[in-house]
């Protein structure tokens, strides 16, 4: 990425996206970059996208990064509400799958995936929105059943 590209933008999501994949970097590869280079693996472009198989096999990194995704959510989700979230990633060697986050005994997030070896967001704009949007959606199913979610 280079640095004409446009900054992050300011998001909850994004920021624990960033704390997330930071804390992978055990061995300071990643310390003199900036946060637009580190989530640059999640800007799946229409340019990149056209290079990408339609059918394919997701690889390790990538299913690394869905995970770490989920796990940002889980924990902006966390943040906000003060109630433990838990991820659970159930993927298919082919690319397709669910993801539901869970807050006690709730399902806060219920999200079947395909074609995961092109996951991706258009930007970093785009991966904000979404990420957001998921954990704002998830703290208000938390508020509205308050009761479930706090269930242990």
């Amino acid at each position: 990425m280079s640095d004409s590209v446009v900054e992050a933008p300011v998001s909850p999501f994004l920021q624990e996206l960033v704390k997330q994949l930071r804390a992978q970097d055990s061995y300071g590869h990643w310390e003199g970059k900036r946060d637009e280079q580190i989530l640059e693996p999640y800007v799946v472009d229409a340019e990149k996208r056209k290079s990408i198989p339609i059918i394919d096999d997701p690889d390790p990194d990538m299913l690394w990064r869905l995970e770490l995704f989920y796990n940002a959510v889980g924990l902006a989700i966390e943040r906000r509400t003060g109630v433990m979230v838990a991820p659970m990633i159930k993927m298919h060697h082919e690319g397709f799958g669910r993801v539901v986050l869970i807050a006690g005994r709730l399902v806060v997030v219920n999200k079947y995936l395909r074609d995961v070896h092109r996951f991706g967001f258009d930007s970093l704009a785009r991966l904000a929105q979404q990420g957001d949007k998921l954990v704002n959606d998830a703290v208000a199913m938390i508020e509205r059943f308050r009761e479930v979610a706090n269930f242990s």
